[in-house]
Parts: structure tokens; sequence; C-alpha cells
């Protein structure tokens, strides 16, 4: 970008020194023109010609090339050069939004594993993962990552399953228990024996996924492309009959005089007023985005935002905080207050996730000296003394242990159940809470006429569903893998209109292969992963859900502003371009009137930065 700024401003600085010197010594005058030219518009030509010889003719690089082309053919070098020149600006207006140097996903992708333990007689080999053979016993110690599909042989530990799920609650795995590689073995030593190799692990296959998903996906072509496609054979063929026609039925008239014509003609349909305002309307939308949190990584993207049907969530970290709290205590032998106390002085000594959100609830100060023989059983929960009484504190397993008969019923979230003595004394509910701003994002796509509201997850369907209904979702689809979303995604994706798209929004790297596919990828940039952050189109720098219908509504507008642009700078075009047809007025005039227009069209373009939130 720097050198290509240098670059533009040399040539514009070699075009200050034509006009000055084609005054006293013209020839030389005219070759500093064309110097000036082909620094500003030289890649202009190259792309036009490339393009050609590519079979995609009518583009904005042949729109440009041809018109300041024809001028520099009249000599009308100073209108060529400027017309180049804006063009050149609007284009690095819209560039400069771009990300052009996205690193590879697959670099950021975390999840890769650095080695494998192998068991080798008695003794560990530590081997790359994919020299690792199916029915390899591999060791993993507690910190590691697993490297590579396999069943637990020996060993009990927590696994953090959130690379593969972003579901923030470790899974508890025994002997038998499959585990996938890209997990994180939180606690315990685990024996394992390979099902799978490394190219068809997992972890492996979520990298495929990213990748080849980011190829699927359809990129929005530039608006300025789109419209040159049509706006440039029409002004080519008129000109052309511009320049043949009128000598053929008209007496007296020369070609020479004709094909004059036909060249401003060209100059003057150039439509600087497009080519700068529509990219700068659309830089602007980018900034008034980005003063919101917002981040749109691409001109492009905005169309398929304001052209969005269907918006599907992720659940843990996008419609839910990723923290997990105590949602609802109930107590049967004793007070809620004392249940919450017994079990917190209990869980004390635990790191689990679980047992810190029971000691957060509580949040009164442990006296350590009222505990005494903390036993934590691994995939059960905890026993312990607290002022003499034996309180259990876990999940149904460890009540089926102590022969305690327990509350049996489907709870949306995680249950702890305790026991004071070996007698039942209620149980805990724990789950994630729903973000504060959820339910009006949620109503807000609704009155921006979204058809469908859909959330994917990793997480059990008691817990989906009971998020989908209090917030109201359409439809939701839970105990997904990042192979299963990509799938359901697809799916839904053929479900859009022709001109319909759908924005995915979600934070993990497991999300990363459906936010590369989806025709609008949205991440929460403030807590997301790296993954997911590049794989998106669209980035939400402060995680609240209702910046998306924000996102969705600047996007209607920047293409709302856009096409006022269009509408009045081509109405004042045609009236120019007939007045110039027949000779009414001269190239000056017209220019004059053409960056009239711009100025005008311009000024429009700088309403899209005001961004007022609903």
């Amino acid at each position: 970008m720097k050198k290509r700024i240098l670059r533009i401003l040399f040539g514009a600085l070699i075009l200050v020194s034509a006009i000055i010197t084609e005054r006293y010594f013209r020839q030389i005058g005219v070759i500093l023109y064309l110097v000036s030219y082909f620094l500003i518009g030289g890649d202009i030509l190259f792309n036009a010609v490339r393009n050609i010889l590519r079979g995609s003719v009518f583009d904005e690089n042949f729109l440009m090339a041809l018109a300041t082309v024809g001028a520099m053919f009249i000599s009308e070098y100073t209108e060529g050069i400027a017309v180049m020149l804006l063009y050149q600006i609007g284009e690095m207006f819209q560039d400069y939004a771009v990300d052009k140097s996205r690193k590879s996903i697959a670099d950021l992708m975390n999840i890769r594993p650095d080695h494998a333990n192998v068991k080798v007689d008695d003794t560990l080999v530590k081997k790359e993962p994919d020299e690792v053979k199916v029915g390899d016993i591999i060791v993993i110690k507690a910190g590691e990552r697993v490297p590579l599909d396999a069943i637990v042989v020996e060993g009990t530990s927590l696994m953090d399953t959130s690379a593969l799920t972003g579901e923030s609650i470790p899974r508890e795995v025994e002997p038998g228990d499959e585990i996938l590689s890209g997990c994180i073995n939180v606690n315990g030593l685990i024996t394992a024996r390979v099902t799978r190799e490394y190219g068809e692990s997992t972890v492996s296959k979520i990298l495929d996924l990213v990748e080849n998903a980011s190829n699927k996906k359809s990129r929005s072509e530039k608006f300025i492309t789109r419209f040159a496609r049509y706006y440039t054979p029409t002004v080519v063929i008129l000109a052309v009959l511009l320049a043949f026609v009128p000598p053929l039925i008209i007496k007296d008239a020369t070609f020479g005089d004709w094909i004059y014509r036909a060249l401003s003609f060209l100059v003057v349909s150039c439509p600087c007023a497009l080519v700068i305002s529509i990219p700068l309307t659309f830089f602007s939308g980018i900034g008034g985005a980005s003063k919101k949190g917002i981040l749109v990584k691409g001109s492009n993207y905005f169309e398929a935002l304001a052209n969005t049907e269907i918006v599907v969530f992720d659940k843990t970290g996008t419609l839910t905080k990723g923290v997990f709290g105590v949602k609802e205590v109930h107590a049967k032998e004793v007070s809620e207050e004392e249940l919450i106390k017994l079990a917190a002085y209990a869980e004390s000594y635990s790191n689990h996730p679980i047992s810190q959100s029971i000691l957060k609830a509580y949040g009164k100060e442990i006296d350590k000296k009222a505990i005494t023989d903390v036993e934590e059983i691994s995939g059960h929960g905890v026993i312990a003394r607290v002022n003499g009484k034996k309180i259990a504190a876990g999940n149904a397993k460890l009540m089926k242990k102590l022969g305690i008969p327990y509350f049996d019923g489907e709870l949306a979230g995680t249950v702890v159940h305790v026991a004071v003595d070996n007698i039942y004394a209620g149980y805990i509910l724990i789950a994630d809470d729903i973000k504060s701003d959820s339910a009006h994002a949620i109503k807000e796509l609704k009155n921006s006429n979204i058809k469908q509201i859909i959330m994917l997850t990793g997480d059990s369907v008691n817990v989906g569903e009971n998020v989908g209904k209090e917030l109201g979702l359409s439809k939701v689809y839970a105990e997904l893998l990042p192979a299963d979303k990509v799938e359901k995604l697809e799916e839904l994706l053929s479900q859009t209109s022709g001109k319909g798209s759908l924005a995915y929004v979600g934070d993990g790297i497991n999300d990363a292969p459906v936010l590369a596919r989806a025709d609008v990828g949205i991440a929460m940039g403030g807590l997301g992963s790296d993954a997911a952050i590049e794989a998106a189109d669209v980035v939400i720098m402060t995680d609240e859900p209702s910046k998306v219908p924000l996102a969705i509504n600047i996007a209607k507008k920047v293409l709302g502003i856009s096409n006022q642009n269009i509408v009045f700078a081509l109405g004042v075009k045609v009236l120019i371009l007939l007045l110039s047809a027949l000779g009414v007025t001269n190239l000056w005039v017209a220019i004059f009137g053409d960056v009239g227009v711009a100025m005008l069209a311009i000024l429009n373009s700088f309403r899209a930065m005001i961004i007022k939130n609903k």
C-alpha cells in the first residue's frame, strides 16, 4: 500500500509538472503526461489486458482503460489522467479496509498436537502424530493435548473438549470411553489405544474442513465490478454507433468529426462519480461500523449481510457467556442457604469448574478447619466431613455408588446432588448464563425480517432446547461436532433463495469451518479464538449478539446510499452524454458537470459513517 501511494503521488506531481511544462515546451509536456499516466494507471492497463486475455473483458479495468486512452488520444491529457487518479483513490479507500494479508487459518489452529507419547514395552517414545499407527498404546499426561482419536484403557480424568464442542465444562472419561484428538487432558494420567491414524483423526479433519470450506465459499464480487460488466459494453456499443452511423446517414458529416465525438463520449461516459463514490460509500460504512465495534473485512460482505435470510448462532460464548453459574437450588432436608454452604465446603478443595461455580454462588469465606477427610472420586464427585457431618456432593453416579435415592428428572444443565449423612438433601443446577442482550438481538433480527434464526451447539439436547425456547429461536440442533456443523450448514444454505444469504455467528475454534463456509461468517472477537476471527468475514469486537442485527442494518444503509449515488450519477450522466453526442456542449463543460455530480455523490457517501443504535 505504501509503494502504491508513493507511486500515485509521484505520478500526480509529474502531472502538475506536465501542465506547467506544456505551456512552454509542448513535446516535453506530452512526454511528462504519458509518464504520469503510466505511473498512475499502469496497473489498471495491465489488469485490463490480462483480463481480456482471460476472457473477462467488460470489467472496471477495461472501462477505465478505454475512457482514459480515448482522452489521451484526443489530447485531453489532464482529464484522462485526472479520471484515472480519481479511480485509484477510490480503489485505495476500498482496499485499505480489506484484510489482504490474512494468514493461513491452519497455522492459527492451535489444536494441532505437537507429539504423541507411544508406549513401547515399558518405555515412552515421543513420536510425530502421523507416525503413530492404529492399535498403538499412547499415554496422555495431565495438561497435554490428545494427539489422536483413541479409547481409554487405563486411568480416569477430566477432558477439556472446548476446542471441538465449544463447551466449557470438562467431560469425565474412564476406561472404555472414546477420546478425540484436539481435546486437553485436564488432570489425570490416561493410557489409551489409538483407533484412527492422524490423517483420519478429528483434529486433522477440522483443519481440512476449514481449508475446504474456504474454497467452497463463493466470494461476493465487488459492486463496481458487477456494475462495469453491464455499463461498459453499453457505452462501447453506443460510442461505436456514434462514430460510424451519423457519417453514413447525415449529409456532409465526416468520420473524423464523429470519431472525435465518440472519443469525447467515451471520456464523458467514464463514471468517475461512481468509481470514487461507491468505494468511498463502502469505506465509510466500514468506518462507521468499526466505531460500533463491528469490523467488516471487505466491502463485498455488505451486500451479503444486507441480503441475509437465515442467521445461525453458536451457543456457548455467542448467545451465552460461556461462564457457568448456579441457576437453581432445590433443597429437601435443609434450607437452600445451608445446601449451598455444605456443597461449597465439600467442593472447596477442588479446581473443577463446577466446584468453582458453587463456591462463587456461596460467596463467603470458607473455614478450612471445619473440613476433614476430603475424598475426591474422579468422575463422580467429592465426599468430605464438614463440622462432623458426612457431605457427599457429585453427580448421579456418586449417589448410586453410595446407594442414596436421588432426583432423577431431566434438567437443562449440570446437576450436583448433595447428601448429608447418607440422606438426600437436594440438588444444585449449574448452567451457562445467557448474555444480557441475546434476547434483544433475536427480537431485532425478527424485526429485520430474517426468515430463520437457528442455533447449532455441541451441548446436550436438553440444554440447547432450553436456551432456544427461552430466546425464541426457530430451530435448535444439538450435540454437534465441527463436521456435523458444516454438514448442517450445507443443508441450511440450500434453503436460502437465489439472492439470499446465510450468516453464521460463532466464537470458538470449533466454529472456524462453519464461519469459513457461511455466506457471511461473523466472529465474536473480544473473547473468540484466533482461528474463528481469521475465518470470519465480520468480527464483533464487543462480543454482543445485538451487534449482529446492527451490522445487517448498516449493510442495508450502505447499499441504499450506493444505489442513490448510482441513480443520481447515471441520470445526470445520460443528460451530459446526450448533449455531448449532439455537440451542444464541449468536453470541459461535460467534465465540469461530471465533477460536480462526483462531489455531491461523495458528500452523500459520507452519510454511511453516521450509525445510530436502534
